[in-house]
């Protein structure tokens, strides 16, 4: 352990290494110098913010989306709904995986790119 913080090693290519480094260094700099969010695709809060939910059990639950883009949606869920990174879901009429957690949900990731015009459509029904 170290004082403020932890060290680590990383086993990938130079590529990779380098990389993570790109990445790191964007955090660490983001709030320093106003960077804006590094998004593939805008997010927007839909008109509607309800939506139904598949989860992999097969339960059928209502969430609530807390943004939503072309490319995957941000929804919040009761802790104990919450399912793993990496598993698969539908909202609405859309599949996607679980890619991270957050405090009071989950991320998703659509398993194909949404059209800008639908995906509000297609992810809670207006």
């Amino acid at each position: 352990m170290i004082d403020n913080g932890f060290a680590m090693t990383i086993s990938a290519t130079s590529r990779k290494r380098d990389k993570l480094a790109a990445q790191l260094t964007w955090l660490a700099n983001r709030q320093i110098l106003n960077l804006p969010e590094d998004r593939r695709h805008g997010r927007f809060t839909p008109r509607n913010t309800m939506a139904r939910l598949i989860l992999p059990n097969g339960t059928n639950v209502t969430c609530r989306v807390i943004d939503l883009s072309a490319s995957g949606t941000a929804v919040a869920i009761a802790p104990e709904l919450r399912p793993d990174v990496g598993a698969a879901i539908t909202i609405g009429k859309t599949t996607g995986r679980v890619v991270r957690h957050i405090d009071d949900g989950f991320a998703i990731e659509f398993t194909r790119l949404q059209h800008p015009d639908s995906v509000e459509t297609n992810v809670t029904g207006e």
